[in-house]
């Protein structure tokens, strides 16, 4: 995929005769929608970033994983911006702090939702061992992890065993991010010490997670694992785009984490649910 991406990259900088009208337009729609995102995500992110770090306390150490995953879409948007800026000479380089950025930002989101899920399920374990000593490690421990992927390029020379890798890297989380969705769905009726509107924002933000790794990262697990798909420009493209969507998706984690309107609007979707399912017949 990186070496299908950094093709793309270099057509997206070159109009030349040999080039198709069709190719042109999709380049340049992908040049425009890349300068769209960065135009909205880069400062919605910092912005959450600021709001979330005046979280950070003692008492209250949530936050940490999602302002690291945060702080990997920000290192996203900024190789966005080589790109769309047209540096060559530093494009393979940022191309591969990209998915640095990228392999960091799925290991913070398991970071998330194993969090919320230990906050429902297992509350008193989670209240003692929930530091901000230990979260540091744990980032510390995601960050360190992520560095497989630019040393692998230098220490592996075959492309397609990386990318069936990568593949099955991202596959991963799947299975984790469902469990943990189903398994704090089951415990919430048994979780008497946290609070109905946190209840809801947890689950909220176990959701979103699963979405956008679904919408977003899905076809590109698909890329890396069917051979079939990656001689197919467009798709390739299409992969690629959605990739980038994901710091932009990122920042809704921000508005479903905090206290405020959002939670009118959970708590009107829950009182919802709960009135279909009181009217419905019973046998």
């Amino acid at each position: 995929m990186e070496d299908s991406f950094i093709n793309i990259t270099s057509q997206n900088r070159s109009y030349n005769n040999s080039t198709t009208i069709y190719f042109n337009t999709e380049q340049k729609i992908m040049y425009v929608m890349t300068c769209i995102i960065i135009c909205i995500a880069l400062p919605l992110t910092l912005l959450a970033i600021h709001g979330f770090c005046s979280l950070v306390r003692n008492d209250h150490v949530a936050p940490i994983y999602i302002i690291n995953l945060l702080i990997c879409d920000l290192i996203q948007l900024c190789c966005m911006i080589v790109e769309v800026v047209r540096l060559e000479i530093w494009i393979r380089s940022f191309h591969v702090i990209f998915y640095f950025g990228l392999m960091a930002s799925v290991g913070f989101m398991v970071c998330v939702t194993l969090e919320r899920y230990l906050v429902i399920a297992w509350p008193l374990w989670y209240r003692f061992r929930r530091t901000i000593k230990n979260s540091v490690v744990v980032c510390v421990v995601v960050w360190t992890l992520s560095l497989f992927y630019p040393l692998s390029f230098y220490f592996w020379k075959d492309f397609g065993v990386i990318q069936t890798i990568f593949g099955v890297f991202f596959l991963l989380p799947f299975p984790l991010f469902i469990f943990f969705l189903r398994g704090t769905v089951k415990a919430l009726s048994e979780a008497i010490s946290v609070p109905a509107d946190e209840k809801r924002r947890i689950v909220a933000v176990l959701i979103l997670v699963l979405l956008i790794y679904t919408l977003l990262f899905l076809p590109s697990i698909i890329w890396f694992l069917v051979e079939e798909v990656k001689n197919n420009g467009t798709v390739t493209r299409v992969c690629y785009m959605f990739l980038k969507l994901s710091p932009l998706a990122d920042v809704f984690l921000y508005v479903f984490s905090r206290k405020g309107a959002v939670d009118k609007l959970l708590a009107s979707l829950c009182r919802c649910r709960m009135d279909d399912d009181s009217n419905r017949p019973t046998a």
